[in-house]
């Protein structure tokens, strides 16, 4: 339950949103969103730089309560407008001769937007997806994607701070964040990372396993 001024900064926040949406046919981005659902996404892309690299794949799954809906899961190339080089291929293995067989990244993210609809997004290490997606969002919608966003290296973090005693949250050792040293903690099995299906899944499994350890 929010509480009445979270509830009205809520109702606000929709309501300069709905304002200033530049296409109405993505209104229901703004809707509630169906109670028990998030939707796990993931990006592979040319680079880390967000001003300059590109998406060349995106992978997302809905999660419904416990289960991972992986058949109807969200899955596309993307056809940069530059290279990919060497070493992004070495990262994600997809060529340049794979990658042109993609479809144009706004067409994709429109895509994807209407798989997400007003869903949370859950990820691992998110901020980085979301910023590089918002760069076809924002000229799109006018704003950057709206849905709430939930960080499951944050999630395992907080995890293992409580599992501290309390004399040693002070000043805590350092924990490690990187995704198998995560999946292991937690006994979930760890698939091939670098795609984006995978990477989505595997960010779902974390994040349903937090949830109940909280």
């Amino acid at each position: 339950m929010f509480s009445p001024l979270q509830a009205l900064w809520r109702a606000l926040r929709e309501r300069w949103l709905r304002y200033h949406l530049a296409l109405p046919e993505f209104a229901f981005l703004l809707d509630a969103p169906p109670p028990g659902e998030w939707v796990s996404l993931d990006c592979e892309t040319t680079g880390l730089k967000v001003g300059t690299d590109e998406i060349v794949s995106i992978g997302a799954v809905r999660i419904v309560g416990d289960r991972i809906m992986t058949s109807e899961r969200f899955e596309v190339l993307v056809r940069p407008e530059g290279k990919v080089s060497a070493q992004s291929i070495r990262i994600h293995r997809l060529r340049e001769k794979d990658v042109a067989r993609g479809m144009p990244v706004d067409e994709a993210v429109k895509r994807l937007l209407h798989f997400i609809g007003p869903r949370p997004l859950v990820g691992y290490y998110l901020a980085f997806d979301v910023a590089m997606l918002n760069r076809v969002v924002f000229p799109m919608l006018g704003f950057g994607l709206p849905q709430p966003q939930i960080e499951v290296s944050a999630l395992f973090h907080a995890h293992k701070m409580r599992q501290l005693p309390p004399h040693q949250r002070q000043s805590p050792p350092e924990i490690d964040l990187r995704l198998a040293t995560l999946m292991k903690d937690l006994g979930l099995p760890m698939r091939e990372a670098h795609n984006p299906i995978n990477d989505a899944v595997m960010a779902a499994l974390a994040f349903i396993k937090l949830r109940h350890l909280r």
